[in-house]
């Protein structure tokens, strides 16, 4: 990794200080979060979107923003990288959430990083907290849905130990899942 990190007295929030400089804060997401997320999405490319979301989106609108920024703590985990800037001027660099899917003890991930803070190691480093919130909420698997020709992702998920299935709905996508204890992974079926 190519950055340093200082807890700051809060859960789930650390400096980040990366070695060109660059500052950046780890935090969870906030309600509040929808408009930095719309100017934060006009600086990624289209790849970039299409490998997060699956699809080609051209604008993140109001009210889809503030569906991303409204999380349920007791279900779901988001946590992103903000540029250390006021918030009115800060932009958000990468992303990670999971939700527990109903009834089940599985969680889905996703996890965008934009290129401008690319290659220093933050995409292992938002992964490991995913992966660590899961492991707190005693889940026996967390998941994500991967374009299959993502490879920087399939490579990642592969040293972090996630396992690869192929999906059910769409052959361009590869499932990445990790199970988090032994009973996970002789489970008969995706509920554990």
């Amino acid at each position: 990794m190519r950055f340093n990190r200082i807890y700051l007295g809060r859960p789930w929030c650390e400096a980040i200080v990366l070695d060109d400089g660059r500052r950046l804060i780890a935090r969870p997401m906030r309600s509040t979060d929808g408009p930095t997320l719309r100017r934060s999405f006009d600086r990624l490319t289209p790849d970039e979107i299409r490998m997060r979301f699956m699809h080609p989106i051209k604008e993140l609108t109001p009210a889809y923003a503030d569906k991303l920024a409204r999380i349920d703590r007791t279900q779901e985990f988001a946590l992103v990288l903000v540029e250390n800037l006021p918030p009115e001027q800060a932009l958000i660099g990468a992303v990670v959430r999971a939700a527990i899917e109903t009834d089940t003890r599985r969680a889905e991930f996703a996890i965008i990083v934009g290129s401008e803070i690319a290659g220093f190691g933050l995409g292992r480093y938002l992964m490991g907290r995913v992966i660590e919130w899961s492991r707190k909420k005693r889940l026996h698997e967390i998941y994500g849905r991967v374009l299959s020709n993502n490879q920087p992702m399939l490579t990642l998920a592969q040293r972090l130990g996630f396992k690869r299935r192929l999906s059910e709905e769409d052959d361009d996508v590869v499932e990445v899942f990790l199970p988090l204890n032994r009973r996970a992974e002789s489970a008969p079926g995706p509920s554990g």
